[in-house]
């Protein structure tokens, strides 16, 4: 985290720890105003790798899960970087700023993501760099939030559909979902945007923003659950986050194979489970077709407003038809499979 930046946010009595903002005071009551208003969030628990040089495009289109023919100024991707067994190392958002780039990844894992494409430039024309202190990310989420972002542009936005970017003077806007918008602006420029934000906002800390994150069926890999999943397991292939269109990157064939091979034996959904333990990513998931073998895992949990956790899991298909979820064991808590914003595509392929 820019250390003016925290500064500022200190000011605003947030609760920093590993440069991350764990609340502005009370999380519970936070947690309950990103259920029912307009709050506003520090994203600096993501990093951003600036992408630049005139073979930047060609680089990533060979190396990510999506297809960067289909990002433009006014069109970012999700998508995922795999091992050459189609094993996810990260998910990630990726949008255009001018000639570059940029790539936004959980804090914990960008700089070994950094390190292991960077290995792969070899003699292309593309440089990578830390853009994490030189660009602020802040997060406004709820009823409120897209008529507060046409208070700050010269333009009235006209978004129609997720992913959508507009440039506005120092401001890049990504319009997440409908109550769900993320803005990028310089290190000048933030102080006075989020202090004018804040007059019309709750402030919520960054476990907030997951929980609507995972709400919204959003998947992210973190160091616990790397090299666990294949894309279409966490729906990347319903989120625009895969591309069979495209030519080779690292793991390409297995996916494809995974894809056009049968049936898709584990999918990711969003639960629900009534307990006051902690869950984590990474946590197995049981049931009893299975016996002792786990059907699943946790992709991500966060403590829900209702109490208990709301959760992205990736769970054996046929455990989810059959009988009930378990977390952690067959005499753990149940998990409660609630809608996904998105339908999921009918897949035709037969890896688990």
């Amino acid at each position: 985290m820019n250390p003016a930046w925290q500064t500022l946010l200190c000011n605003h009595h947030a609760v920093i720890e590993n440069h991350s903002v764990i609340h502005f005071g009370d999380s519970a009551m936070e947690l309950q105003n990103t259920r029912t208003t307009t709050v506003l969030a520090d994203l600096s628990h993501y990093s951003l790798i600036r992408f630049s040089g005139e073979d930047a495009k060609i680089f990533l289109q060979s190396q990510l899960t999506c297809d960067i023919r289909e990002i433009n100024p006014h069109r970012a991707q999700y998508g995922s970087y795999c091992t050459p067994k189609g094993r996810i190392l990260a998910t990630f958002l990726l949008w255009q700023q001018g000639d570059d780039f940029l790539m936004q990844l959980p804090a914990s894992l960008a700089a070994a993501i950094q390190k292991r494409l960077s290995m792969y430039v070899l003699r292309a024309k593309v440089t990578l760099m830390d853009a994490s202190d030189d660009l602020i990310r802040i997060g406004i989420a709820g009823p409120r939030a897209a008529a507060l972002i046409d208070t700050l542009t010269s333009t009235p936005s006209s978004f129609s559909q997720s992913l959508q970017v507009m440039h506005d003077k120092e401001i890049t806007i990504l319009y997440l979902s409908q109550q769900r918008i993320e803005l990028i602006t310089t290190l000048g420029n933030a102080p006075e945007l989020w202090n004018y934000l804040s007059q019309h906002t709750k402030a919520a800390g960054t476990r907030c923003w997951d929980w609507l994150t995972i709400t919204a069926g959003i998947p992210v890999v973190l160091s616990e659950t790397q090299e666990m999943f294949l894309p279409q397991m966490i729906n990347l292939d319903a989120i625009g986050g895969v591309s069979f269109k495209k030519g080779c990157y690292p793991g390409q064939e297995i996916v494809a194979r995974t894809q056009y091979l049968g049936k898709l034996k584990r999918r990711m959904f969003l639960a629900y489970i009534d307990t006051t333990q902690t869950i984590t990513a990474g946590n197995a998931l049981y049931s009893s077709d299975m016996e002792d073998q786990s059907s699943g895992n946790i992709v991500n949990a966060a403590l829900s407003p209702q109490g208990g956790f709301d959760v992205l899991a990736v769970v054996q298909q046929s455990s989810v038809d059959a009988c009930r979820i378990h977390w952690q064991s067959l005499q753990g808590p149940t998990l409660e499979i609630k809608s996904l914003p998105y339908p999921l595509p009918d897949s035709i392929a037969t890896t688990g």
